[in-house]
């Protein structure tokens, strides 16, 4: 696999600094040692801000982001645009859009080869590719194992799933829904299971996505892991029968922006 432009900035990043584990180093020295000033504070529809100025980059992050991963995640983001995008940007926000994972076609002509970069650059900084495989290459797919992924590199959920869908070695598919609609959906190289296009559409009514817009439902640690049908959101041969099939769907909820990311995986 190709290793993107912003994944090679963060190795070199670290490189430079001489860090082996960015959790051993507080990430607030890191954007210091760099160059920039960071500070934390409240700010209207926006996870973050860089500002370039002539003798020093200002990165503010939200000071009212609820998670510390979220929070995080954000000045890596910002970093990626303070080592890559100097010459290009002068002051920019992030929001809900800008920090997105999901990195196609269509999301890259509306938001920019920049974001995407950002966020390759942002993930490799926080869950360093080897570092990632090693922790994770002995385990069979979980919620558990996110959650456990997630503590350890102090990272999201999400941000934790898709680094897993891009290094993990086993496959999965995960559908991101927002206000009851399947907004964007992303697999694993080695999933080869064919998907039902449900883009601008609700989740499936059997899925565990559905129950969260449906009845609000939002399953407990211990209950994460729901097994479905196949059909529920992959397409089925005439000769196929959804008895024979071992699928589960685990979702991350975020009610505050009403989202589900739904991670499916067989087993």
């Amino acid at each position: 696999m190709a290793i993107s432009r912003g994944a090679l900035a963060a190795r070199r990043l670290l490189e430079e600094c001489g860090i082996d584990d960015p959790n051993e180093i507080p990430l607030e020295l890191i954007v210091s040692g760099r160059g920039a000033t960071l500070r934390y504070e409240p700010l209207k529809n926006s996870d973050g801000r860089i500002v370039f100025g002539e003798r020093r980059t200002i990165i503010s992050v939200n000071s009212n982001l609820e998670f510390e991963g979220r929070k995080r995640f954000t000045i890596a983001h910002e970093l990626g645009h303070h080592e890559m995008h100097r010459s290009s940007l002068e002051v920019h926000n992030e929001n809900e859009s800008t920090l997105s994972w999901f990195d196609d076609k269509v999301n890259r002509s509306k938001k920019g080869i920049q974001e995407a970069e950002a966020n390759q650059f942002a993930s490799e900084l926080l869950m360093p590719s080897d570092i990632f495989f090693s922790e994770c290459s002995d385990y069979e797919f979980s919620p558990g194992l996110i959650r456990h992924l997630s503590d350890k590199f102090s990272t999201s959920r999400t941000s934790t799933v898709f680094r897993y869908l891009e290094l993990g070695p086993h496959p999965i598919c995960v559908f991101y829904c927002h206000n009851n609609k399947v907004m964007y959906w992303k697999k694993s190289e080695e999933f080869k299971n064919f998907i039902i296009d449900r883009i601008n559409l609700s989740p499936p009514d059997d899925s565990v996505a559905a129950e969260y817009f449906k009845e609000g439902k939002i399953y407990s640690k211990a209950q994460s892991k729901q097994q479905i049908w196949k059909s529920t959101w992959f397409d089925m041969k005439e000769w196929e029968n959804d008895r024979n099939y071992k699928f589960y769907e685990y979702s991350i909820v975020t009610p505050g922006y009403n989202t589900v990311l739904s991670v499916v995986w067989e087993e």
